[in-house]
């Protein structure tokens, strides 16, 4: 079964910084590809940083130069370092994950992330 667990979520002030971490089992971590996203109150859920399974990363506009998604295999775990912290980065933050042949997709419960001005 697989589980991808998020946690590090929090309060911050703007300009501050967090470290979400996605802990992720079940799954071939090696040759999965992983992803945070987030949703805000009534919003869609967007897409914010991506690695596929050989490293390649890309990032929303506006996090770029920001935020860096990380994974560490041996520990199976993905982070999601977010620096310079903006109200806007107030969200859900869920981690995802595709892998197998058949990509499958697979989602995290989410962790709150609140930025006050």
């Amino acid at each position: 079964q697989v589980q991808l667990v998020e946690s590090g979520g929090g309060l911050v002030q703007a300009g501050g910084s967090l470290r979400l971490s996605c802990a992720a089992s079940g799954i071939a971590f090696s040759i999965s590809a992983f992803g945070w996203y987030r949703q805000a109150p009534g919003k869609q859920r967007d897409l914010v940083a991506y690695e596929n399974s050989g490293g390649v990363t890309n990032y929303e506009d506006s996090v770029k130069g920001r935020f860096t998604i990380s994974r560490h295999s041996a520990k199976r775990m993905v982070y999601l370092q977010m620096n310079s912290l903006k109200p806007e980065d107030t969200a859900v933050y869920f981690c995802y994950a595709k892998t197998g042949w058949r990509q499958i997709e697979f989602w995290g419960q989410g962790t709150q992330v609140t930025v006050s001005s």
